[in-house]
């Protein structure tokens, strides 16, 4: 088993930046480039991965309570993941996203797991700013 795990500190209140994170139909403009999600009825959604030109069923649960995200494979213990907001004050948020992989063939390598986790949590963070700007313009 690996897991990984990156943190990002933003600045927007956390409940913004959980409403973009946590919003299924908007996935692809933040998550890594080469994975795509097909909502199905929730939790169900299908994610495809550019990498082996495959598609895993999957689950993704929101809890607005916790500030949280969940996700993972539905029908092997393949990987399982989170998204976790917290405010640190200030008007600024600490963005925790974690990875297991539970099935060495989902792995796709550390350096390849910390870019695309690093590089999610940039994008983000920019959609979170758009969307900010946006509200706020």
């Amino acid at each position: 088993m690996a897991e990984y795990e990156r943190s990002r500190t933003m600045p927007a209140q956390p409940e913004q930046i959980f409403d973009q994170a946590a919003n299924v139909r908007q996935l692809d403009a933040w998550l890594p480039r080469e994975l795509h999600v097909e909502v199905g009825e929730l939790p169900a959604v299908t994610v495809h991965e550019d990498r082996t030109d495959e598609d895993t069923a999957a689950l993704w649960r929101a809890r607005p309570d916790q500030m949280r995200v969940e996700w993972g494979t539905r029908d092997q213990g393949g990987y399982a993941g989170w998204l976790q907001v917290s405010g640190t004050g200030g008007g600024a948020s600490e963005v925790t996203v974690h990875l297991s992989f539970f099935d060495d063939g989902h792995d796709p390598g550390a350096d390849a797991v910390r870019d695309a986790l690093d590089a999610s949590l940039r994008r983000l963070e920019d959609q979170v700013r758009l969307r900010v700007e946006t509200a706020s313009g």
